[in-house]
């Protein structure tokens, strides 16, 4: 067999990608390998466990948010309309393509009570979406009502994703963001 050439980024991502839709539990480092194109042992020279590529999973997707959906609450060239505007297109742009739903919200649910390090990698997700929708509505809302409508957003916007894979539509999705937009 031909020894093909796989970095640690195709890695996470066919690995994000099976987590996502068999589950944490439900995927093996054999399973890892095969979607990869790669024999299980060659995985090894990437990461030591699947621990490890769970909890890199996690970083990488957080990292994505960071830098293309969170950044948008911090931009000063936008009024607090066009940021949350903006903010909802590229939430709605990643998790409409993105089949399986939200990692983070999957883990959580599978996991984060029996790993101290994904629970503490997905409560810094969380928390980073918070602050960033805080700093949007903060222009209208005090500190409190803001915090208290982050934290309304990120639930809805989670539950909505469970909801969407379940029945196999955006409906109550797409309303999420739209309420949203509404608060400013």
């Amino acid at each position: 067999m031909a020894v093909k050439k796989t970095s640690k980024e195709d890695i996470l991502q066919n690995s994000i990608k099976l987590f996502k839709q068999n589950g944490y539990y439900n995927t093996s480092m054999a399973n890892i390998a095969s979607e990869c194109g790669l024999i299980k042992g060659s995985i090894y020279h990437h990461f030591k466990s699947k621990d490890e590529i769970g909890l890199e999973a996690l970083k990488f997707i957080h990292k994505y948010f960071e830098e293309n959906i969170f950044k948008i609450a911090y931009k000063t060239n936008l009024d607090a309309k066009e940021k949350i505007k903006l903010f909802v297109k590229k939430t709605d742009e990643y998790f409409l393509n993105s089949e399986g739903g939200c990692l983070l919200g999957n883990l959580a649910l599978e996991l984060s009570n029996e790993n101290v390090l994904f629970n503490d990698e997905i409560r810094l997700y969380f928390s980073a979406w918070e602050k960033a929708l805080v700093n949007i509505l903060k222009d209208k809302y005090n500190e409190s009502e803001s915090l208290e409508l982050a934290k309304e957003y990120v639930a809805l916007t989670q539950g909505s994703i469970m909801m969407m894979q379940l029945y196999s539509s955006t409906d109550s999705y797409l309303k999420v963001g739209k309420k949203l937009t509404s608060l400013l």
